[in-house]
């Protein structure tokens, strides 16, 4: 019987062919039955692919054959098959489309001036030692955070990457640039660039947690700082960090507490918004609430 499983990892290094490297991803992948999201850029790799078990294991093994690539943290979770519609491995400019690849500069040992890496324990340590000074701040887009965040933790209004930029540089966190700022995402990844940014706008104190909310829930599951369900980019949606898990996201219809995110029926919009599987099942609230402030008709709807 197969086992479904998905890893997650990037690796900042430099590559002088990503169209090379590209084609090769598609083509290891492709010959092991994987499906899921590859970027390569001249900075590195960010991958997310899932598929059996030992197919994955192959995968794994000839990607970190590569020399460029034989220390990637490789992030294992359960899948639950079919957890990617395809394959595509595309090259672009950035891992992560901040638009501000003019800032960075990444060598063979990664992002050059970003936060501190933080593990888990180490975070902890932090915490320990600076209690209430510490200042966690979330480094995905807001909707994430809807069903899951380290406690009192600063979301930024961000819908992209690219809305950092206005967010840090709009005045409305001057007040942290003196306190010991810990940016997390879900791996890792954004915060190898987002701590650079800060910095560069002044923020003096600034960490990155080392492998991100996967790695911190691996350690810690629901006993630490971390709140809720992780948000997840396939077939599955979230992922929770062991049993008792209790959602901070409600139900736009009925409040109920959920991690469940739909559609907007509004085939214009296709947004997505809380709704617990009952009123899901009842059809209850069919549209997001930002067209039903608007007034968006009942026909205009997905079938």
């Amino acid at each position: 019987m197969a086992t479904p499983k998905i890893v997650l990892f990037y690796v900042f290094t430099p590559l002088a062919d990503p169209e090379a490297v590209k084609l090769w991803q598609h083509t290891l992948a492709e010959s092991l039955g994987l499906k899921g999201r590859v970027i390569v850029s001249k900075d590195g790799i960010n991958a997310t692919i899932g598929g059996d078990i030992f197919d994955v294991k192959k995968y794994v093994r000839a990607t970190r054959s590569y020399e460029p690539f034989k220390k990637a943290d490789i992030k294992w979770s359960n899948g639950e098959g079919d957890d990617f519609p395809r394959l595509s491995v595309k090259v672009r400019p950035e891992l992560v489309t901040f638009g501000t690849d003019d800032e960075i500069t990444v060598t063979e040992a990664g992002v050059e001036g970003g936060g501190e890496h933080l593990k888990p324990g180490a975070l902890h340590k932090l915490l320990d030692e600076r209690g209430d000074e510490v200042v966690f701040f979330d480094g995905r887009n807001a909707m994430e955070a809807q069903i899951g965040k380290f406690r009192d933790a600063i979301v930024p209004e961000t819908d992209t990457t690219r809305d950092f930029i206005d967010e840090i540089e709009s005045g409305k966190y001057d007040d942290l640039k003196g306190k010991p700022v810990v940016t997390y995402c879900t791996g890792g990844i954004r915060c190898e660039v987002l701590s650079v940014l800060m910095k560069n706008r002044g923020f003096e104190e600034v960490y990155q947690l080392d492998g991100g909310i996967v790695r911190y829930g691996e350690t810690f599951g629901n006993t630490g700082y971390w709140d809720g369900s992780l948000y997840v980019f396939d077939k599955r949606m979230h992922v929770e960090f062991g049993d008792g898990a209790e959602s901070i996201g409600h139900c736009v219809a009925c409040e109920k507490p959920t991690p469940n995110f739909v559609n907007c029926a509004n085939l214009d919009c296709r947004q997505q918004y809380l709704r617990c599987d009952d009123c899901t099942e009842k059809n209850r609230q069919p549209h997001c609430s930002d067209c039903v402030q608007a007034g968006i008709p009942a026909e205009v709807t997905a079938g």
